[in-house]
């Protein structure tokens, strides 16, 4: 049987998340906090029972393996699913569960494997052999993995960086920037906030120190401890901090650790000479150092999961039972990230039921819904887009979107102001044609899941003022002609009438929310914020009080 054996993958740690395999398909993978709405909610026992059981599909058949990562609940396991006769349950170590989340769902047929997060298992817990751990006390934790990784000749580990648990002796890449991160913005998943801070800053004025690296090892030095301590001189917005000096922190912090990450992945290349790299982990999310990798390191290509987060080990998890415990040929490509359970019709018209204070549209087929949304988005109206499947990873890539017209320099603000309520100096990302992109970013290659920061050619920068950065880059999304009809035929449209095959893509959410997830969520953020149309296929749903335009 083609849905044979069942797999489920948990992660229960920060950003927790699931995933069923059914055989070689991928049934659906998403993140606690689409469910919960409590934004990187970090798993707990009860979140089977609680949470995803009752809204999940799937998960009321036998399942044959489980899968998980870091920790696990072996009672609630027990007690919540329908376990198969000779169910296999097993618990992998952190940084494999990466590994199997990047390399095996990678386009390469060998590559090497980079892995670096804050932290990840401690060493006594590790379900993969690394020479170091017999001369390593068991409760050190690993901050750094790295690999050689084979379709045919399997998977090693070359090296580790490993924690000594000492909080005066931090250690790692990811560790750093999370430090970093504190400093300038205290509370979780605020990183982003700092690689857009990070342009407005000068990085030489507070003459810090290049990170310490040696090898596949990246030590902190004294000067930046101390100076990550001063939390009210540079913690953001507050009574004592200057903007120019949480702004040329940010900037001398994104410096440091492009630099270090471009040093692991020299020494990684000369470990193993590999043509292509995958990258995994916390850190994967920094776009500004992921094009670096791309521009100045000797790997061919580098893959980045949409996920590459704690989020993406549940992925990773549910490879890994399908490949290592029932024998089942790796199939699964991450070809996109369309991977949430797919909404139901009867829900999106639920969603839609009773709603006086909305006007309801049904436009006939796609292309007179394409047409109308591009007399909204050109007449300087924003919209947001709900469409089959949700993203798994932290980006919104056309089906959980806000659409905007990149040409108007306000929308940008007022996005940022009016829609998400968050800092005015966010960058906002562009979404191109694929065969476009060359024309108008500094791109070789495709960008699926909006992972590189690149820049905006400069005769262009002037045309897009909304996507363009202070420092000239933006975070592009690439659609492909395989890729979603529906964007395909939107870019299209836009350059017809205006010349430009560029449209302005953010999440869709408003102040410090998840993406929106189900038909009622959209529909409930589309009241709440001052977006002007709905597109919720095959609807378009517009407001009987339509709220003022970006000035």
């Amino acid at each position: 049987m083609d849905d044979f054996p069942v797999v489920l993958g948990i992660n229960r740690i920060q950003d927790a998340s699931i995933c069923l395999m059914q055989g070689a398909h991928l049934a659906w993978a998403i993140q606690k906090e689409r469910i919960t709405r409590r934004k990187h909610h970090w798993g707990t026992p009860g979140d089977l029972r609680d949470h995803y059981c009752p809204r999940l599909p799937g998960l009321d058949r036998p399942i044959d393996i489980v899968v998980e990562c870091f920790s696990s609940d072996e009672e609630e396991l027990g007690a919540t699913l329908r376990l198969a006769q000779g169910a296999r349950r097993v618990r992998i170590s952190h940084h494999l569960a990466h590994l199997y989340s990047v390399f095996h769902p990678s386009p390469f047929d060998e590559a090497a494997v980079m892995v670096i997060d804050g932290q990840g298992s401690p060493v006594a817990d590790f379900t993969e052999h690394w020479s170091g751990a017999a001369t390593t006390p068991g409760d050190w934790r690993e901050v750094s993995s790295f690999y050689t990784a084979g379709r045919n000749g399997g998977v090693q580990c070359i090296g580790k960086q490993v924690w000594d648990r000492d909080d005066e002796r931090l250690v790692g890449l990811g560790m750093f920037y999370f430090l970093l991160t504190q400093a300038l913005f205290p509370g979780e998943g605020n990183e982003g906030k700092v690689m857009g801070l990070a342009p407005y800053g000068d990085p030489d004025v507070l003459e810090l120190p290049a990170l310490e690296v040696e090898g596949m090892a990246v030590g902190i030095p004294q000067a930046w401890r101390a100076l990550l301590r001063e939390r009210k001189r540079f913690r953001f917005g507050g009574v004592d901090a200057r903007f120019t000096d949480s702004a040329n922190l940010a900037a001398a912090g994104q410096r440091a650790f492009e630099d270090a990450l471009l040093a692991l992945a020299h020494w990684l290349y000369r470990q193993t000479g590999a043509e292509h790299l995958c990258f995994a982990g916390g850190a994967a999310l920094n776009c500004s150092a992921n094009a670096r990798l791309l521009r100045e390191t000797p790997f061919r290509r580098v893959f980045l999961p949409p996920a590459p987060s704690d989020a993406g080990t549940a992925l990773g998890c549910a490879v890994y039972g399908l490949a290592e415990l029932a024998g089942v040929r790796k199939r699964f490509r991450w070809t996109s990230d369309y991977l949430g359970p797919p909404p139901r019709l009867a829900d999106i018209e639920a969603a839609l039921d009773g709603a006086n204070d909305l006007v309801i549209e049904q436009p006939r087929g796609r292309d007179a819904l394409c047409a109308r949304m591009l007399d909204l988005l050109c007449s300087g109206r924003v919209i947001g887009l709900y469409q089959g499947r949700s993203e798994f990873g932290p980006r919104a890539l056309g089906h959980r979107s806000i659409l905007a017209d990149p040409r108007r320099d306000r929308v940008r603000d007022w996005i940022n102001a009016r829609v998400k309520g968050r800092e005015w100096f966010r960058p906002l990302a562009p979404v191109v044609p694929e065969e476009r992109a060359p024309a108008y970013f500094d791109l070789s290659g495709a960008s699926p899941f909006m992972q590189f920061a690149v820049p905006v050619r400069p005769e262009i920068a002037p045309m897009l003022p909304a996507i363009t950065h202070v420092d000239g880059t933006a975070r592009l999304q690439t659609v492909g002609p395989d890729d979603d009809p529906l964007l395909r035929a939107l870019l299209a449209g836009f350059e017809v009438r205006t010349g430009v095959p560029v449209l302005l893509n953010t999440s869709f959410n408003g102040h410090d929310e998840p993406i929106v997830e189900t038909p009622f969520e959209a529909v409930a953020a589309f009241r709440r914020t001052p977006l002007h149309a709905l597109a919720m296929p095959p609807f378009l749903v517009t407001k009987r009080h339509e709220p003022e335009r970006p000035s």
